[in-house]
């Protein structure tokens, strides 16, 4: 992982556009122009990460470290290496070095996503018009769920 660089913003924005595409669809909310302008509003190097292997950008997530918890957004993987574990491995590298404290997310309402976020520890705390607010308490251990 390597902090993120202005010069990222459009490959990310392309890559948001195709792992939301389809649930926003089904929502109702596809907007190319509102993907733009939301992924804008919270594009911050300082919080943004980018994936990359070999050269190649193979996603990013955002963390932020807040008073009383730690907000992830804008966690995407290129659909061609989701499922295969490396979504579990950059959250847990990206989490490491901060401090205890539960970890929020939002997740578009009837997601597929929502089982991997379930399968690290999230729960669902609160519903809003079209996500679901999910929070992994402090303490969650992924080796102490690998037997479920």
């Amino acid at each position: 992982m390597r902090p993120a660089r202005e010069d990222d913003f459009e490959a990310l924005l392309d890559l948001s556009i195709r792992v939301l595409r389809a649930d926003l669809e089904r929502l109702g909310r596809f907007d190319p122009e509102r993907r733009r302008n939301r992924l804008r509003a919270v594009f911050d190097p300082a919080v943004f990460w980018v994936v990359e292997e070999a050269g190649e950008r193979l996603g990013c997530i955002a963390v932020k470290v807040g008073d009383d918890h730690i907000a992830l957004h804008s966690f995407y993987l290129e659909p061609a290496v989701q499922g295969r574990g490396l979504g579990a491995k950059i959250l847990a590298e990206a989490l490491a070095p901060l401090p205890a404290l539960p970890v929020r997310i939002e997740v578009l309402k009837g997601s597929q996503a929502r089982r991997f976020w379930e399968g690290q520890g999230f729960r669902f705390v609160a519903a809003q018009d079209f996500d679901d607010l999910m929070e992994r308490p402090v303490g969650f251990s992924a080796a102490a769920t690998a037997g479920e």
